[in-house]
Parts: structure tokens; C-alpha cells; sequence
């Protein structure tokens, strides 16, 4: 179970700055950064329990990374060039993070850790 807690950390910790470094610094929508920025501020609500590995969070934070995978395939289908590629970054931080909690709160059930 550790290297899938690794591997949700370090794609939502990835994710999250993927996302500050689009919306402020690669390609912003305006010049100097937009208020899309704080699309971010979501990411950091499960942040703290999965780095601590708390089963409850692995089990509903999937569902708010879909919104992420959503926002990517729209701008990797609707944007050219930096943008369509931090799209696809975003696409795939999210799959990777979206199977890896899915399985460690799987793998995490207490049925399981008995047996």
C-alpha cells in the first residue's frame, strides 16, 4: 500500500503545481495570471489526509479529481500549443492519482488488512 500512497501523493502534489504554474506563470488566459488559478484551491482540501493515508479521504477525493480530468480533455481538445500540453499533464495526473487512491482504498479496507 505505501508505493500506491506514493504515487497518489506525488501525482496530486504534482497536480496541484501543474496547475498554479498554468494558470500564473506558462500560459495564462490573460497576461500576468487569472483568477482560474484558484481551481487549485480544491487540490489542497485532500492534501493533508492523503499524505497521512487516511482511508476516508482515498475514498472520496477521486470523485473531485474527476472535475480535473474533465477540465483537461475540454482545453487539450480546445487549446493549441503550451496550453493543450499542460492539458494533457493535467489529464494524466489525474488518471494516475484517480486508480492509485481508488486501489489504496481498496487495498486499505479492514476486511483486507485481516486477511
Amino acid at each position: 500500500m505505501k508505493p500506491l500512497q506514493f504515487i497518489a501523493s506525488a501525482s496530486l502534489i504534482a497536480l496541484i503545481f501543474v496547475c498554479l504554474a498554468w494558470e500564473l506563470w506558462l500560459a495564462p488566459i490573460r497576461p500576468g495570471g487569472s483568477w482560474l488559478v484558484l481551481k487549485t484551491l480544491p487540490l489542497l482540501l485532500p492534501l493533508m489526509g492523503i499524505l497521512k493515508g487516511r482511508r476516508y479521504t482515498y475514498q472520496w477525493s477521486p470523485m473531485l479529481i474527476l472535475m480535473y480530468f474533465s477540465e483537461g480533455v475540454m482545453r487539450a481538445w480546445s487549446e493549441r500549443g503550451l496550453s493543450q500540453l499542460l492539458a494533457s499533464a493535467e489529464i494524466v495526473l489525474s488518471v494516475v492519482f484517480f486508480f492509485a487512491a481508488i486501489y489504496y482504498a481498496k487495498f486499505s479496507a479492514p476486511s483486507r488488512r485481516s486477511a
